[in-house]
């Protein structure tokens, strides 16, 4: 079957999606082992929350590639799934972050900024190579998802980076890392509306 054959609630699906998709899963599963390793060095929990996004991301949109040509119905079940990952992820670095703060260590500034400007730029070509891509099934929305709340967590290791260095203190660290957490949370609730809704739209076709 040739892209031009696809049922309509398909029509967003292109060999361009599916390249678009794999750049992003490349990007997301490379640079998250990478920033995993640079999370320990700098003692950072939001360097290794922002990690595990990335590799969480990569997964996942792994799963949306392999997704593409299943039914509305199993594309809705795999989004299902990305929510709910998601969530999990949310709750798990928000219970560390709260452990964390217990167990107070001041991370390396400088290597919290530099981890953190390079996951943007990363998470910028990702943005970019979606962009074409962003509207669709619950399936692609959640690939978006993920690429938006990435960029939007590196914005906030940078800028936290920038308070450790100024108060000498871990607390910035703490409060960027929970602030990913929510941004997971709220995403795991828009991706799985969004599935919710697909599975009723398939049960009435």
């Amino acid at each position: 079957m040739s892209d031009d054959d696809l049922p309509k609630d398909l029509s967003h699906i292109t060999p361009a999606y599916r390249r678009a998709l794999l750049i992003v899963v490349l990007l997301n599963i490379g640079y998250g082992l990478v920033e995993m390793v640079g999370g320990f060095f700098a003692d950072s929990q939001a360097l290794k929350a922002d990690a595990l996004d990335f590799l969480g991301d990569g997964l996942i949109t792994l799963l949306g590639l392999i997704a593409i040509g299943w039914s509305l119905k199993w594309r809705a079940n795999s989004a299902l799934i990305q929510g709910i990952f998601l969530g999990a992820m949310g709750i798990a670095v928000l219970a560390y972050t709260i452990y964390r703060t217990q167990v107070l260590h001041t991370p390396e500034a400088g290597l919290m900024g530099i981890f953190g400007f390079i996951a943007l730029m990363i998470n910028i070509i990702a943005a970019v190579v979606l962009i074409p891509h962003r509207k669709g099934d619950a399936n692609v929305r959640a690939v978006w998802f993920f690429s938006r709340n990435d960029a939007l967590g590196n914005i906030l290791i940078i800028i936290a980076a920038g308070f450790v260095f100024w108060t000498g203190t871990s607390w910035p660290d703490l409060i960027a890392a929970g602030v990913i957490a929510i941004l997971f949370l709220q995403s795991s609730w828009s991706i799985i509306k969004d599935a919710r809704n697909d599975l009723k739209k398939s049960k009435s076709l």
